[in-house]
């Protein structure tokens, strides 16, 4: 299926709000596959914007695949009071007590199952053999998302069709199946040759790709397409923020790091006053701790305030522009 897309690129699922169905609509008409990203979504949400973008060709979901990450009592009470101050400001309440769930997995497979779309991807963790099976019986294209050799090999025994194989260098959370326990930052053109020497597989190269050069080398490197997120942020197609799309063009940002302080699970975003202030005392926890940081979030996101929102961004951010996203993978492309 991938191989017969006329322009190798796909739009990353961007949970949280960036991934819209006009995103996914032009990535479409560029020529590409753009993906719905049901994370954080009710179910009912979900349905609803595939129904928006069910009359293309093709078109993905994305699955958050249940893969907890356990948070101390102690500690989390320790970090609700770090985060309540930060939401003081704001009039927000935050959970006094960890919040955990599944993100309504079950339902959301069946959903998928019920109403099958082209292209389903998986990430956190797989699923295993009997659900991907189940989804290719109903006619969807299964990728896994991967940050490792290791990963690969998982996720080849349970028979996807292809792999995300996604460097530590992409903006926001990294797919590891072991949250507690990073991928280490390899080059994402090391980290392809490495995933296939283990795997015959197809590749999708996805992390830190923002230019055409970019691409060209991970096609090159034998990925059969490219996954972009971060360069697709400040298209007026996009549902990110203008806090966030703002702060994504703030010439005074200077890198980039990779945090457990908003979600409890290892991302990379822009540094701010937050990661800066409580990076060091972050607690391992997911989803936990992005649901005790999530009013924080979301008010100071109303307020214009992106020194306490996550600036998810990949290290190619500063190529992020506001521009069409078909524009912006057609010139992506120009280098293949």
């Amino acid at each position: 299926m991938l191989d017969e897309l006329a322009l190798p690129l796909l739009a990353a699922p961007m949970a949280g709000g960036p991934s819209t169905p006009v995103l996914v609509r032009a990535a479409g008409a560029a020529g590409g596959l753009g993906f719905l990203a049901a994370g954080y979504k009710t179910v009912d949400d979900l349905a609803a914007e595939i129904a928006e973008v069910h009359d293309l060709p093709v078109f993905g979901v994305n699955l958050f695949v249940p893969n907890p990450v356990p948070v101390d009592p102690a500690e989390y009470r320790r970090y609700a009071e770090v985060v309540r101050k930060e939401a003081d400001r704001y009039g927000v309440d935050v959970p006094a007590t960890p919040r955990q769930d599944d993100d309504e997995w079950d339902a959301k497979l069946a959903l998928l199952l019920d109403q099958p779309v082209p292209v389903v991807s998986l990430t956190f963790a797989s699923p295993g053999r009997v659900v991907v099976n189940s989804l290719q019986k109903r006619g969807s294209y299964v990728i896994q998302t991967v940050t490792s050799p290791g990963e690969a090999l998982v996720a080849g025994e349970t028979g996807v069709d292809a792999l995300a194989v996604q460097a530590s260098s992409a903006g926001a959370h990294s797919g590891t199946f072991t949250p507690s326990r990073p991928p280490d930052e390899i080059p994402l053109i090391e980290l392809i040759a490495a995933v296939r020497a283990v795997s015959a597989l197809p590749v999708l190269a996805a992390g830190g790709l923002a230019t055409p050069a970019d691409v060209a080398a991970a096609v090159a490197s034998g990925a059969t397409a490219a996954m972009v997120g971060t360069v697709l942020l400040r298209s007026p197609e996009s549902g990110a923020s203008a806090t966030y799309k703002n702060a994504l063009a703030d010439p005074t940002r200077t890198a980039t790091v990779r945090t457990r302080a908003f979600t409890g699970r290892p991302a990379r975003g822009l540094r701010n006053a937050f990661v800066d202030a409580h990076d060091t005392e972050a607690v391992q926890g997911y989803p936990a701790i992005h649901h005790l940081t999530s009013p924080l979030r979301r008010a100071a996101a109303l307020a214009g305030d992106p020194e306490r929102i996550n600036i998810w961004a990949g290290t190619g951010w500063r190529h992020a522009e506001p521009r069409p996203a078909a524009h912006i993978l057609r010139d992506l492309a120009s280098g293949l």
